[in-house]
């Protein structure tokens, strides 16, 4: 087949006056951008690269591709993720990856943990900020996590998050605002161990967008397999990071990283813990892969609190989660891209 490879290089990326240094955290090296096509040349597939901007539209319909595997951010708007795969559906091109609806709706952490609230899915209580003097509700208590509600790799995010009293929490509010321009996130704190769920496949058709209403129902995964749980060893790190999985830890400090994987979690744990990633992908609609980050409460018997999920996780060889914990199943790297891929070319019946 013809693959086109879509992502967005950060060597590529437009540069702003005044922009956040941190804007174009989340883009693409070279590096993994040839170590996916690799990947998918050592199944026999031609690749070809295309960057995922204004340009992608006439490239597309130029290049003819079979298929398109899709890792692109986007640049701007607050459901940039979604951009790429809404042209794809516009000209009929199968792609890799979840559609545009769920691509719009996991960028959005806040439409996100509302959709898990409904489901009954445990994730910290939380509240959206859109003004700094805006009254904390009444059953939000102290230490608050504050971050930005559309970014990704920990973006914005250090030991300054945890705001423990209302100065705090209103300097916090201040600084996202002045550097993001947009409502800020701020959830109880949970304080424990940070643990990150990889997953690839689909959940076997049809599948409706929710989870069993009969708690005694079996609880339904089948078509899916999680990785062994990643656990970001925080112990490692210094204090300055404040036992958070910050940015800096996720880019200047990425070749440095220090994690468990597999995490040391009975049985019984990992068991929850992809019940939950399998319920989480399935609620908001994810296709061929996801990863879900998670956080032990420490004072509840490590009771698990879902923060996210990344439908785009990253597919870097070296340091990206996903990768470390496909690795850690005994996959190879072309195992996984090409498991990605195939669950795709699957799904259109290619």
């Amino acid at each position: 087949m013809h693959v086109a490879l879509l992502a967005n290089l950060q060597k590529n990326a437009p540069v702003l006056p005044g922009m956040s240094p941190d804007m174009w955290d989340d883009l693409d090296s070279e590096v993994t951008i040839q170590a996916i096509s690799k990947a998918i040349e050592s199944a026999g597939h031609q690749v070809t690269f295309l960057e995922g901007d204004k340009t992608l539209f006439d490239n597309l319909r130029r290049l003819k591709p079979d298929i398109c595997f899709n890792i692109c951010e986007g640049h701007f708007g607050d459901a940039r993720e979604a951009q790429v795969p809404a042209i794809l559906e516009m000209l009929r091109i199968p792609y890799t990856g979840s559609q545009v609806l769920t691509l719009a709706l996991t960028l959005d952490k806040p439409m996100t943990k509302r959709i898990l609230t409904y489901h009954g899915l445990p994730t910290p209580p939380f509240q959206v900020f859109e003004r700094v003097n805006e009254p904390l509700n009444d059953d939000l208590a102290f230490p608050l996590f504050v971050k930005p509600s559309r970014e990704g790799t920990g973006m914005g995010i250090s030991a300054e998050n945890i705001v423990r009293d209302e100065e705090a929490l209103r300097t916090q509010l201040r600084l996202l605002f002045e550097r993001y321009d947009q409502p800020v996130l701020a959830e109880t704190f949970i304080d424990g161990r940070e643990i990150t769920v990889g997953v690839i496949g689909n959940l076997t058709s049809p599948v409706a967008w929710r989870v069993p209403e009969d708690e005694d129902a079996p609880r339904v995964s089948r078509g899916l397999h999680c990785f062994p749980p990643l656990e970001v060893d925080l112990s490692r790190y210094s204090e300055e990071e404040g036992g958070v999985y910050t940015s800096r830890i996720k880019t200047e400090l990425v070749h440095e990283f220090h994690y468990l994987c597999p995490s040391p979690l009975t049985e019984e744990q990992i068991e929850e813990l992809n019940w939950l990633t399998a319920a989480t992908f399935r609620v908001t609609g994810c296709q061929d892969v996801a990863r879900v980050d998670f956080r032990l409460d420490a004072s509840d018997n490590n009771k698990p609190y879902i923060l996210e999920i990344n439908p785009l996780p990253g597919l870097n060889e070296e340091y990206s989660d996903l990768c470390i914990e496909a690795k850690a199943d005994g996959w190879t790297y072309a195992e996984l891209v090409n498991g990605i891929l195939n669950e795709a070319i699957a799904r259109y019946e290619l």
